[in-house]
């Protein structure tokens, strides 16, 4: 049974720490289906390792290098200029729905995506999950809303008024 009551707030000293374990563990992540992936590869299929799988591996490591360097700067805590005081924890990485969820769910995709390589090729198409959910995510939260919002309803007041400006502009 959940807690009744309002949730508690954590502190910036707790955030900038969860933050901390955070980056570290998908930095472990990164590391670890690398060293297996590329460990793999050159043992095992270093004869069909050719160019596209190259780029392939090197668009992977793009991903998880620019999912890292965002949760670095999202994460970013600002000090005093005497560097003991904290002044801003930064955004909490472990906050439910937020933008750095989708960050780490990338980069766990990526990671499956690369581990799965190594059982077929047909694996790396998975790596198109991304965009085509990034587009879902920008069709239901911006553009539909957008494109089919109704028009707001002008009463017959101000219409009446809007047109004797018109007229009077003439």
């Amino acid at each position: 049974m959940p807690p009744k009551g309002k949730q508690g707030t954590k502190g910036q000293k707790q955030i900038v720490e969860e933050n901390k374990s955070t980056i570290s563990f998908y930095k472990t992540i990164i590391v670890a289906v690398n060293v297996i992936f590329l460990l793999f590869t050159f043992i095992f299929f270093w004869g069909s390792f050719t160019a596209w799988y190259m780029f392939l591996t090197f668009v992977c490591l793009v991903i998880y290098f620019a999912c890292l360097r965002t949760m670095q700067s999202m994460a970013g805590a600002s000090y005093t200029p005497d560097g003991v005081t904290l002044l801003d924890g930064g955004i909490d990485l472990n906050m439910e729905s937020g933008m750095a969820e989708h960050l780490k769910d990338l980069i766990l995709l990526t990671a499956g995506v690369q581990i799965l390589s190594l059982f077929s090729s047909y694996f790396w198409l998975l790596l198109l999950l991304a965009p085509s959910w990034g587009f879902y995510l920008l069709w239901v939260n911006f553009l539909a809303p957008w494109f089919f919002a109704e028009a707001p309803e002008v009463d017959e007041k101000k219409q009446k008024k809007m047109e004797r400006k018109m007229k009077r502009r003439q």
